[in-house]
């Protein structure tokens, strides 16, 4: 199977979106509510519903990007905030080519089939102004073959992100939402 735009697309059509908690998830909630800096340029890929960037602009961070390749999520967060059009991007995460200080992980990473997370962290480092950093959520079980979501293990994430990004936080996260309770590491990653 290819996890390409009509497959996605396909799975919001049939509302096979299991993966959508109807709002922002506590831990990345958390996060946000301590950033000070309203100037960050943000980035949410493979954003869905994109409740994070919902937040994110309430709360004043008006140069919030999302991006994602189904078009109906994009059209659900470009319904609620018809004033950012241009904030919102369909296209393949991996041909982006704009600069961003923060980027938001969220169910991204565990949605791209595992052969590409070596390219999934050079695109990070690619994409992130001096400085920048990841932040968000990465599953925490094993990884299987039947996905996504495909899972992960903290030592996996260490070995995949350390050459290139420093490990500031990488724990199990101690307020996921229930479904998602023990199965979940919050991390920050700053790019070296």
């Amino acid at each position: 199977m290819e996890l390409n735009s009509n497959y996605w697309e396909s799975r919001y059509q049939k509302k096979e979106i299991g993966w959508d908690a109807g709002k922002i998830t506590t831990p990345l909630k958390e996060y946000i509510d301590q950033l000070t800096n309203s100037d960050l340029k943000i980035l949410i890929p493979g954003a869905g519903n994109g409740y994070e960037f919902d937040y994110l602009i309430q709360k004043g961070f008006k140069n919030t990007y999302v991006v994602d390749l189904a078009p109906t999520p994009l059209e659900n967060i470009r319904n609620r905030n018809p004033q950012l059009k241009e904030n919102i991007i369909q296209t393949d995460f991996f041909k982006l080519n704009q600069k961003f200080d923060l980027i938001i992980e969220q169910t991204f990473f565990c949605a791209l089939s595992p052969n590409l997370r070596s390219n999934y962290v050079l695109k990070m480092l690619e994409l992130l102004n001096p400085g920048g950093k990841i932040a968000g959520l990465l599953f925490n079980f094993p990884l299987t073959e039947d996905g996504p979501p495909f899972g992960g293990s903290l030592e996996e994430y260490k070995y995949l992100f350390s050459e290139t990004f420093k490990i500031k936080t990488l724990e199990k996260a101690y307020n996921s939402i229930k479904p998602r309770a023990n199965k979940e590491l919050f991390f920050i990653f700053d790019k070296k």
